[in-house]
Formats: C-alpha cells, structure tokens, sequence
C-alpha cells in the first residue's frame, strides 16, 4: 500500500489516533482531520507525532470550504470517517450541534469524496443505536448478565431502524445518505453500525466510553454508581479488532459498497457491567466500593450484534477476548494516569457506549 493516501476524518479521537497508526504502520500516508474539541484529542495528536508520519489538518467537518479545500488538495484513495457529536445526551440537550455535526458534516465529506475521489472506499463509522430500543427481541436473565432469549446470534442488518433519539437521527440519516451515495453515486461507501469500541488511547467519560470510564474511575478511586441490577450487558470490541476490519473493507471495495454491517464483539465477546467490575478488582487486587442507583428510563437490558454478515463478506472475525483487552486498557491507564487529573469525583453512567436513552 505504499504511497497510497487514507484520511482519517476524527483522527485525534481514540479510535481515530489508533487508526492513523495502524495504517502508517502499514505504509499508508495518512492525513489526520481534527478540530481537536474533544477532550483527550491534543495528548493523542501528541502520542501520534511520535513514531507516526502524518499529515494534520485542524478542520471542522461542519466548514464546506474546507473540507473541500482539504480534498481538492490531496487525492484520497481511502476515507474513514469517525468525527462525530458521540453522546445521547448531549444530543438531547443540545440538538442543533448533535445535527450539524452528525449529519451536515458526513454529508460535507460524501460530496466532496464525490467530487475528487469517487474511486476512494468510504467507511462511515455508525452506531448501533440506529436500531433504538429493539423492542420486538425477547431477553431473560442468565446469571450474571441479560442475553437474548429468541436471538442467539444478536441484532442483524435485517432489524428495522428506529432512530429514538436525536443521535439517533444525526447519526442513522449520516448512515442512510452514506449507503445511497453508493446506490446513486456509484461510491464503494459502507456504513459499520459499530457496537461498544474500547481499547488504549480511549479518554472515556461520563456520557460515552463506559468501559475506558470504570477503568479510569476505578484505578483512580473515583466514586462508580450503577444504574439498575448491572446486569446489563453490550457486546464489547477491542479497537485492534476494528481496524483490521477497515483495512479489509478497505482492499475489497466492491464487496462492501451500498451495504451496512453490523460490527462488535457478537455473542462471543460480551460484557456486564459487574462482570467488568470483577475483571478490574482481579486487575487492581481489591474490591471496587460501588454506588447502587434505580434503572434509568430507557436503558436497555441488552444488546449484542449479529456479526455474521461482515464475518462471511469479509472473512473478519474478532480475535481479542474481553478479558486480555481490559486487561490492556487498564495497563495503559495505569501507565499514563497523569492523564486524567481530572476533578476527583465523578458519578459513572453504567449502561453502553453512550448513556442511557431518555424515555421515548
């Protein structure tokens, strides 16, 4: 792939530092584009900078101009596009921004690639939130954790989109136009409706990231409540996992194009909150003192992909299991916990990649 150029749209972000070096690893000249908001963002700009060749263009995906400015310059022949507004909540007190953001700034990005790299893959990093509550799936509770009682292969492509929220909607019409850009366009554009994603580089807060989250909160002693029985479960991919992902998506483009893809752990990398918390006692070598608070509206018991579809297109299948991947985030938070001077209490949302829903 050398020579070959790959802009990575959120490139300071976790998933997006990750990716930037992962593909530089690989020979791929990369362009990161950032506009560096995010809290974590300057501190992995600054862990790329050493041993990553980059390219970096401080852009707001919601400035035309310079988006186009940003592809008229450079001839991409791949875009990943992680920039995004990442909370429910935030999109519920602030929906302008969530729109703007979410989905005026996806759709910037399909028209310039349009204009300038047609050719070029387009992996747009959706959410599985499209699918909102999925109230047609049964679940029960098996011991520590809800499963699905009448899916045992979890959600597929198949579910009827629900957008529920105003994430949701940013975030389901961004995967929407993605897929009729390729229908109509004729661009190799896909949409990964993306489970939880957590690995090293993840500054995880109170509204998105939950499993970075109760690591850091954890290691640093900082107040955790959890909302509910806790034994609610997601199913959990290490960011390793994801990437290659891309990077298969990415050499096939024709088996991708026009499609959505449900990605995560699947039914065989799940996670409960306390399951999580006793991998993390088991890491620091004491208990975790926990806060116990009532179901919020809208929290779902479970929710675990169906990953089939991407595992037969692309012959993709996740290889990090959950206990070794905690266990590499939380070395790493132990490693660089000067990172998270941040105010010594914080109250942790204890549900999935975002917080939980408010009540329809």
């Amino acid at each position: 792939m050398r020579g070959k150029r790959v802009l990575i749209t959120g490139g300071a972000g976790f998933v997006g530092c990750n990716a930037a070096r992962y593909f530089g690893a690989r020979n791929w000249q990369v362009t990161v584009l950032d506009n560096l908001s995010r809290e974590g963002t300057d501190q992995n700009l600054h862990w790329l900078q050493d041993g990553t060749r980059f390219d970096f263009e401080q852009v707001d995906i919601r400035d035309r101009a310079e988006v186009e400015r940003v592809f008229s310059e450079t001839r991409f022949n791949a875009v990943i596009h992680l920039a995004a507004q990442v909370a429910v909540t935030t999109s519920v007190t602030d929906p302008r921004t969530d729109f703007m953001i979410n989905a005026l700034g996806t759709f910037n990005l399909l028209e310039a690639a349009r204009q300038h790299c047609p050719e070029a893959p387009f992996i747009f990093a959706s959410t599985n939130k499209v699918y909102g509550k999925i109230d047609g799936a049964k679940y029960q509770l098996a011991g520590s954790r809800y499963t699905y009682a009448d899916r045992p292969h979890g959600i597929d492509e198949q579910q009827a989109l629900d957008f529920l929220s105003p994430y949701g909607c940013s975030k389901g019409a961004a995967d929407q136009y993605t897929l009729d850009y390729a229908r109509i366009y004729g661009l190799p554009a896909t949409s990964f409706r993306q489970s939880c994603i957590y690995g090293t580089r993840q500054f995880g807060i109170e509204d998105q990231g939950w499993i970075a989250w109760f690591t850091i909160a954890s290691r640093l002693r900082r107040n955790i409540t959890i909302f509910g029985d806790g034994k609610q479960v997601r199913d959990v991919l290490y960011v390793d996992d994801l990437l290659r992902a891309y990077e298969a998506a990415i050499v096939s483009p024709d088996k991708i194009a026009g499609q959505a893809f449900n990605i995560g752990g699947g039914p065989r990398h799940v996670l409960s909150l306390v399951e999580l918390v006793e991998l993390l006692e088991k890491k620091l070598g004491r208990k975790i003192p926990l806060k116990w608070d009532d179901w919020r509206p809208g929290d779902q018991r479970v929710y675990i992909s169906d990953i089939r579809k991407l595992e037969t297109v692309l012959g993709w299948k996740p290889e990090t299991g959950v206990a070794e991947g905690v266990g590499q985030l939380a070395n790493w938070v132990q490693v660089n916990e000067h990172l998270f001077a941040t105010p010594a209490e914080s109250r942790v949302a204890a549900t999935s990649e975002e917080t939980a829903l408010p009540a329809a």
